[in-house]
């Protein structure tokens, strides 16, 4: 593999590129991971079709592009156990472990229809720099993923908006959009499962480390309120910076493909999985590895804090 047979080719106005021409399964070149870099830093997301990987595979073509980190939540049983770097998104993972599907149950608690609409991780100090999606198994139909260009819904604001929310924080934290109640059992066990609750404290606007361009760094799923505004102030702003967000022509969505990978820029995308297949009764398995990355800086250097829970540490060479 060369960067020269490596064929990138767009899938949408504002992001998301096919990649054709390499095999992920095999050790790449040094220029082929720049290529890919490259890539990515321009499109901030990439598709893969056809890969088939193994946990093997994948952990090692992700961690050419950086540390990794460990998965969120404890899962084990089987091959899971020699790869603490993988997360399983699963329906049927979920049942076995909890005895019911807490993600499309939490996902019923959403205050609105975008709620779903995240950042990985963004309730913690350092959220992730990417992430590496591969689909395993699929059902006949739906479970479509989505992802938006958070630097296209900051160019796209007026000016003079631009100039206001460049000054501002937000609080990000894992059920921000979500009315869990503690005293309802299963919201209880899902709140549990969660662990250590994390917060943090992040620029509104975020300036991406490698191209200086800026990014509106909010999400529906995390963010709780924006700081020094009154409750209402807060709210509305949020409600027209979350519109903005989830544009349809800042968007990219994905058909899965068995064997298909994604890898996106997490600093600079949002997205969400879409939940249509649930009544299916069909099963949806994915396999995704995250990648370590830094606090975020806003454009007056602003640099985000924790105000709870611990910061992501990536897991030992």
């Amino acid at each position: 593999m060369t960067p020269a047979t490596m064929q990138v080719m767009r899938v949408a106005g504002h992001l998301g590129a096919e990649v054709q021409g390499v095999d992920l399964s095999r050790p790449m070149t040094a220029a082929v991971v720049e290529a890919i870099r490259a890539a990515l830093e321009e499109h901030q997301v990439l598709f893969f079709r056809a890969q088939r990987l193994d946990h093997a595979q994948q952990v090692a073509f992700a961690a050419q592009f950086g540390r990794l980190l460990a998965r969120a939540r404890p899962q084990s049983g089987g091959e899971l156990d020699a790869f603490p770097q993988v997360w399983t998104i699963s329906p049927e993972a979920d049942e076995a472990a909890w005895g019911f599907d807490h993600e499309e149950h939490y996902r019923s608690r959403q205050r609105q229809g975008i709620g779903g609409w995240h950042t990985d991780l963004s309730d913690a100090v350092n959220p992730p720099a990417a992430s590496v999606l591969r689909a395993d198994v699929l059902p006949s139909h739906g479970g479509d993923t989505q992802w938006t260009s958070l630097t296209a819904a900051y160019e796209g604001l007026p000016p003079e908006l631009q100039r206001f929310v460049d000054g501002l924080q937000a609080e990000h934290s894992f059920f921000a959009a979500y009315d869990m109640n503690p005293h309802d059992e299963r919201d209880k066990a899902i709140l549990d499962v969660v662990g250590e609750p994390r917060a943090a404290l992040h620029p509104v606007v975020r300036v991406l480390p490698a191209s200086g361009r800026k990014a509106l760094f909010i999400n529906p799923a995390r963010v709780r309120r924006i700081v020094n505004l009154t409750p209402a102030e807060s709210r509305h702003l949020l409600e027209l910076l979350f519109q903005e967000v989830t544009r349809p022509e800042y968007t990219v969505r994905w058909r899965w493909e068995v064997g298909d990978v994604a890898i996106w820029d997490n600093r600079s995308t949002a997205h969400v999985g879409v939940g249509d297949y649930a009544h299916l009764g069909q099963p949806r398995i994915m396999h995704r590895v995250t990648l370590h990355g830094e606090k975020p800086i806003g454009p007056g250097g602003f640099v985000s804090r924790a105000l709870a829970g611990s910061t992501l540490d990536p897991c030992p060479a």
